[in-house]
């Protein structure tokens, strides 16, 4: 590989995020009179974009959907946001790439000042030359825009897209990255499986955090 920018998904290859994610749909959905059975059934809600997920797992009409938004940030700004944590070994693998001289990014579909607060509370920003994530009101949200907007952040160019590494867990990183030109890894300790991420067209697949180092700096 001869990858000189790595962008790097959040929820599910950065940080372990299902607390907050669940109970964040969970409190949504009680809001909008939907009863949640068993709550490792909202694992699915993790990575996609919220209103798509509304609208595909409850039939929600896009107004239906983009109220349950809503209610999903009143509990996830307060509390889901912090029920959290980063991946063992991310930090050191991130740290070798970065001294490697590798420019890394963070290209979520999360809302990006969401995104921001993380870094700052688990003490990894300073990783990154950038964090960029999702509009909070709808313009910027799925993963292709995503990774559109960092690289034109970045000043990444047609003429170096060849140098350009995704990482992420589910098929939508992968699918993200393709649309935009760019090679993608998938990892398997996120919300995704190798069959999803094989499907969707990973070029590479990691099984842990510090495999992302060894496989980018082989």
């Amino acid at each position: 590989m001869d990858y000189q920018y790595v962008l790097f998904d959040l929820d599910g290859t950065i940080t372990e995020s299902e607390p907050g994610i669940v109970n964040s749909v969970c409190y949504a959905l009680d809001k909008m009179r939907i009863a949640v059975e068993n709550k490792a059934d909202l694992k699915k809600f993790i990575g996609p974009p919220l209103v798509d997920s509304m609208k595909c797992f409850y039939g929600m009409s896009q107004k239906e959907a983009e109220q349950a938004v809503v209610y999903y940030r009143e509990y996830y700004a307060e509390k889901g946001i912090f029920e959290n944590a980063v991946y063992d070994g991310f930090t050191e693998a991130a740290q070798r790439l970065k001294d490697a001289g590798k420019v890394l990014a963070v290209a979520t579909s999360k809302p990006e000042k969401y995104a921001k607060r993380i870094a700052e509370h688990f003490g990894f920003s300073d990783l990154f030359a950038g964090i960029y994530g999702a509009s909070m009101d709808g313009s910027r949200l799925n993963k292709s825009d995503v990774i559109r907007y960092a690289l034109e952040a970045l000043q990444i160019d047609e003429t170096l897209k060849t140098a350009v590494l995704m990482v992420g867990d589910r098929e939508h990183d992968v699918l993200g990255a393709k649309e935009n030109g760019i090679d993608c890894m998938g990892v398997l300790y996120g919300y995704g499986n190798k069959k999803e991420l094989e499907t969707a067209g990973a070029k590479y697949i990691a099984e842990s955090t510090l495999q992302i180092a060894d496989l980018v700096l082989a």
